[in-house]
């Protein structure tokens, strides 16, 4: 069964294509069904691989290039390595202005953050979890990518892809794991922070107008249609992917 993914477009960015994959299609079974994008999960490698390839074939991009993700700040810009057999740079951020070279964001509740400049030359793919969040992650994701590519803020687009939504957000010992200045996010009710709005607020941050921001309100963990380590520990990885066509 062929994968099954969302595509996105930015307006007036023809040459920029952005694509969040689901778990429906490819060929891993159990825990990773079915279409398991990650070689770090404990999934057969050679379903992993099959999945890949049916993926980069159905999408026709040249390059996939991924991190090793560690919920930190390092970013890395214009890398030349195809990394279809697995990630050997540890980082959450990647930028290109490279054709063909496909940013590759793995996620199971984290958000993949897809950047465009207004020209369409330059492109970025963020990985940020909650300890992204608490770290100001987009806005320091956007700022290194703005100065690579000398772009004002405010002639970039971004889309954030499913993740963790409000209603599942859960964090029981949020006096410990999250600065104060977060309180406003937090409900003491649900015991959940609400991650979309304070994504979106430090985008924002950075000079980002509210319209050229965008964003898919899936919910993985509420939604069988996607991967969550949330809801299951054990599972797979869906992914978001930009690159420039």
């Amino acid at each position: 069964m062929s994968l099954q993914y969302i595509d996105f477009l930015f307006p007036g960015l023809d040459n920029v294509r952005c694509v969040f994959t689901t778990r429906m299609g490819g060929r891993s079974s159990g825990a990773y069904a079915h279409s398991n994008l990650s070689l770090e999960v404990g999934d057969e490698e050679e379903n992993v691989r099959a999945n890949r390839a049916q993926l980069r074939l159905a999408l026709g991009f040249e390059r996939w290039q991924e991190l090793r993700q560690v919920h930190g700040q390092d970013m890395h810009m214009d890398l030349e390595d195809d990394f279809f057999a697995g990630a050997t740079l540890e980082g959450d951020g990647l930028c290109t202005g490279r054709p063909g070279h496909a940013l590759v964001i793995k996620t199971a509740d984290c958000q993949a953050i897809l950047l465009a400049d207004r020209g369409g030359r330059h492109v970025a793919a963020l990985h940020c979890g909650w300890r992204g969040n608490a770290g100001n992650f987009p806005a320091a994701g956007v700022r290194r990518f703005c100065a690579a590519y000398e772009t004002d803020p405010a002639d970039v687009f971004v889309v954030r892809g499913p993740s963790l939504g409000p209603g599942k957000s859960e964090f029981v010992n949020f006096a410990d794991e999250w600065d104060p200045m977060f309180k406003s996010y937090y409900n003491p009710g649900t015991r959940t922070v609400d991650l979309w709005t304070l994504t979106r607020n430090q985008l924002m941050g950075t000079g980002i107008p509210a319209r050229n921001i965008f964003s898919l309100d899936l919910c993985t963990s509420s939604s069988p249609q996607f991967f969550s380590y949330r809801r299951d520990q054990i599972t797979g990885r869906q992914a978001g992917i930009i690159w420039i066509r």
